[in-house]
């Protein structure tokens, strides 16, 4: 497996020449923080077995949301959450996507871009989940912000997976939608839900201050697909929530200044390989790293994190076991190399010892005084 580190150690002076830049102070962070994970440049561990009593200095992870060798942990930890909160209902994956002559826009200015595409996708799910004869009320959903494609592609488009119900809090109702005559799942027309779409993201952008592109389309795209359960909807959109927008293991190859990564191609479903010079493909990587501060994943409706009573409510008034507790998932525990027992960190954040400064020989020209 190549290690991302090691691209940037071997391409960083490269890239840097080229996209310096276009690169933002979030992206310069990113690019340090996943050059030293687990190498000896990072800061150490003190690790100590259980049993034998060895103890060895492991480098410490970066920790950053974009490496994708860390936040393994956490990525689970979202899914066993979202699981949690799951209602007897047939699930939907919605997918909002900014048109191409908005990237230049969102490169510019990615915090309010970001925001208001995920905002209007919300608002336009619940402006037909509140319209629509069957619900009639305000939806659930969980909201995903994606910025790729599988080739590594700039591509801003955000995934809501939901539930075809919906509450009605003036009533106190709960409602789901039947399924049609042909006996597949329906929720929204998406050419209606492109259109109100469009018409929101343009009005936020304006009343945002931003100039819109010159030229723009008149249709949008909107994709709405039933997806069962849900289950493995929200496997696929934790795949890259915590751990960058690649997996190591896809990077396949690099030699003579070329990096080779594979990607499954969404229309064949076959494996494909892209080569690009090692530059661009740091570029490839580091272009979608997130603004500061900024929630990739938000829950909106009543599947938001304050509405957990409401969902055991419905769960009791609908005769529907609840899905098994999760405990918290304890971190996979480190090995002891001689007896192979857990080990234990007993010392954490242990810097490398400073080089010593170069001894330098000073040589004076005056004259030194006689005795």
């Amino acid at each position: 497996m190549i290690r991302l580190a090691q691209l940037i150690d071997t391409f960083e002076e490269d890239f840097l020449a080229h996209y310096r830049d276009r690169l933002r102070p979030e992206q310069l962070r990113a690019l340090a923080a996943i050059r030293q994970c687990r190498t000896q440049a990072a800061a150490k561990m003190q690790l100590q077995c259980t049993q034998c009593a060895h103890q060895s200095l492991v480098p410490h992870s970066c920790g950053h949301r974009h490496c994708p060798h860390c936040q393994h942990h956490e990525s689970q930890q979202w899914l066993d959450r979202q699981l949690q909160r799951q209602v007897p209902a047939s699930y939907f994956l919605l997918t909002f996507t900014l048109p191409a002559e908005f990237r230049g826009l969102a490169r510019a200015h990615p915090e309010v871009l970001y925001d208001l595409l995920i905002r209007c996708a919300w608002q336009t799910v619940r402006t037909f989940s509140e319209n629509d004869r069957q619900l009639q009320g305000t939806p659930g959903a969980i909201a995903v912000l994606h910025t790729h494609t599988r080739r590594l592609d700039y591509h801003p488009h955000v995934h809501l997976v939901m539930p075809a119900a919906a509450v009605d809090a003036q009533h106190q109702r709960w409602r789901t939608r039947r399924r049609g005559k042909t006996g597949k799942g329906y929720l929204f027309n998406h050419k209606a839900l492109a259109k109100v779409f469009r018409g929101k993201m343009l009005a936020a952008i304006e009343t945002a201050g931003l100039a819109l592109p010159p030229r723009h389309p008149g249709a949008w795209v909107v994709d709405c697909k039933a997806v069962g359960s849900g289950e493995k909807a929200l496997v696929y959109l934790g795949r890259y929530l915590y751990r960058g927008v690649i997996r190591e293991q896809d990077i396949v190859t690099c030699a003579n200044g070329q990096v080779s990564f594979r990607y499954r191609d969404a229309k064949t479903g076959k494996l494909e390989r892209r080569t690009v010079p090692g530059a661009q493909f740091l570029w490839l990587v580091l272009q979608h790293v997130l603004p500061k501060g900024f929630r990739r994943a938000r829950n909106y409706g009543f599947l938001h994190p304050n509405r957990r009573q409401l969902i055991a409510l419905l769960r009791v008034l609908l005769k529907r076991a609840a899905p098994p507790a999760v405990p918290l998932r304890p971190r996979p525990a480190m090995r002891c190399p001689c007896c192979n027992a857990a080990m234990t960190v007993i010392r954490t954040r242990i810097r490398p010892p400073a080089a010593p400064p170069p001894i330098t020989t000073a040589t004076s020209t005056a004259e030194v005084p006689a005795m």
